[in-house]
């Protein structure tokens, strides 16, 4: 919920106000704290100025309600009101009424922290306050410039092909800071940028759990020094809860509710964003959709104005990126699963899946890596299938022949011909075929032949038996049959067979050298090599 104390605009850093020359304003009291901000400027000749002040004002004022002879407990008063109301700092205007800033004005202001400029007679508190606005809008401007680019560099992250640990290292750079990415049983599933200190990132992955429904509903009440964000539930709070969340990346309350006897208690609503500092570390997490249990978590040394958007926008595209295609396309899976489990044969449970002819994808990513969870489920994504599997250095997807295949940037595809779902295991043959001939000609996608072929007009039964008779010799070497299935397949090739079977080529000389020993044949003959070409293909 927006707190209506704080302006939308970025607080100006009062040195800034102070290195204008134009106004020539000096500090004469209170700590010199590059940190300090204002929020706007605000005159007033009030006494007690804290009923007309809402926090982080640079309170102008040239002592007309200083009466005379006024001692050092006036000002006292004075300035302690000021600090209780979340004044930032107090400008004193010297001449027509005072030739000097009090002494006894200079020592409450010490006494009680609270920055005191003079403000020499040439300047006018119009010229303060128009200054501060100018600031403000140059600092609105550059926040504005700031969000804008890292927009245009996070929509840039997520149009890769593995989008989600591109996505974090941009947020991480962007706030200069370390972002994460939790799974819903808390596991941190990808990370990107300096690691925040121990206590930090503890104190981050139990802020994590303010996200969690079953958490939320289990105890409502946040980390002592938190602030938890939830969609607008009232109005806002008392002067004082204002003034504490000035400065706050996602201000709000949350309160516990004790029911009356006999009163049904409603469980509190989830929140989707929380934030704690510790150790002088600003943590922030946001829940990724509703009741994913996915959350980006944020840990950054400084809170700069425009973080929390950027983070939001973040947060956005992980929640399309880690969010499941339908609810009810969710089920359908779990429902076909447990079927699966409990022996109904695959035909019967297709069905649940909702297409009746499907291919079979099988890829592997560029570079040695195997892929991880992370990047098969972008993978999953991009092909338009959650059904995905990511078996060793192979990921293997199950796509809805209605959704075209395409080559996607950083991986390599094989896809098999379109087939019903008893023809699963011969698609996972000809897809991890395929895979293995891109892979040797280096090309980013292969689809199996769907053409009739010579070998279809021999019955299955007689093909069968002589493939088997033909190929007894090498049957109990796998490596020997799936060398020759690879050499064959790319046409003698020794170097590109090396390359498909990721082996050396004086290893694939001597695996063929074997099987024409064993099989006693002449594979440079070509007759020799379609008739196991053909055999090869029924096995």
């Amino acid at each position: 919920m927006t707190d209506p104390t704080v302006p939308p605009t970025p607080p100006v850093h009062l040195q800034a106000l102070l290195t204008r020359e134009d106004l020539g304003l000096r500090r004469i009291a209170g700590p010199d704290d590059p940190g300090t901000v204002i929020r706007w400027a605000h005159a007033s000749e009030m006494a007690d100025p804290y009923p007309y002040l809402l926090g982080g004002e640079l309170l102008l004022s040239a002592g007309v309600h200083i009466p005379e002879g006024a001692g050092p407990g006036y000002f006292d008063a004075y300035v302690s009101r000021i600090v209780a109301a979340g004044g930032a700092a107090l400008g004193f205007g010297v001449a027509p009424v005072h030739e000097a800033v009090p002494k006894a004005l200079v020592e409450a202001c010490e006494m009680h922290g609270l920055p005191l400029l003079e403000v020499p007679p040439r300047t006018t508190f119009s010229a303060v306050a128009r200054a501060v606005w100018q600031l403000m809008a140059q600092a609105r401007l550059a926040e504005l410039r700031r969000v804008t680019e890292a927009q245009q560099s996070l929509a840039t992250a997520a149009a890769r092909p593995d989008p989600l640990r591109p996505v974090l290292r941009r947020l991480a750079q962007r706030l200069n800071g370390w972002a994460a990415l939790y799974a819903p049983d808390t596991t941190e599933l990808a990370a990107s940028g300096p690691p925040p200190p121990p206590t930090a990132h503890q104190a981050l992955t139990h802020l994590t759990q303010a996200l969690r429904p079953d958490t939320a509903a289990a105890d409502s009440r946040p980390p002592a020094a938190a602030t938890v964000g939830r969609p607008p539930a009232g109005a806002a709070g008392s002067r004082a809860a204002g003034a504490a969340r000035v400065g706050a990346a996602a201000p709000g309350k949350h309160r516990q509710v004790t029911p009356t006897p006999g009163e049904h208690r409603q469980a509190p609503p989830t929140p989707t964003s929380a934030s704690d500092t510790v150790d002088g570390t600003h943590l922030a997490v946001y829940a990724l959709g509703a009741d994913h249990g996915f959350v980006l978590a944020v840990a950054t040394p400084h809170r700069t104005p425009g973080d929390h958007t950027i983070a939001s926008v973040a947060a956005a595209l992980l929640t399309l990126l880690t969010g499941q295609l339908q609810s009810s396309t969710a089920t359908a899976r779990s429902s076909a699963l447990v079927r699966l489990l409990l022996g109904t044969p695959p035909p019967e449970v297709a069905p649940l899946l909702g297409a009746e002819r499907w291919h079979m994808v099988h890829a592997r990513p560029d570079g040695q890596a195997p892929p991880d969870p992370l990047a098969a489920a972008a993978l999953g994504t991009a092909l338009g299938s959650a059904l995905v599997d990511p078996a060793g250095e192979t990921v293997r997807v199950l796509v809805p022949a209605d959704h075209p295949v395409e080559p996607l940037p950083g991986w390599t595809l094989g896809v098999s011909t379109a087939v019903a779902p008893e023809d699963w295991p011969a698609a996972d043959t000809q897809a991890a075929r395929a895979l293995a001939r891109a892979r040797a000609t280096r090309t980013r996608l292969l689809r199996h032949g769907d053409r009739p072929a010579l070998a279809d007009l021999v019955p299955p039964h007689d093909a069968d038996a002589h493939a088997r008779s033909l190929l007894a010799p090498i049957a109990a070497t796998p490596a020997l049959t799936d060398t020759l299935r690879t050499w064959l397949s790319l046409h003698g090739s020794w170097d590109r067979t090396a390359v498909a079977l990721s082996v050396h080529r004086n290893t694939v000389r001597q695996r063929i050298a074997r099987c024409a020993a064993l099989l006693d044949a002449d594979l440079d003959d070509p007759d020799v090599r379609m008739e196991l070409w053909f055999a090869l293909r029924r096995t």
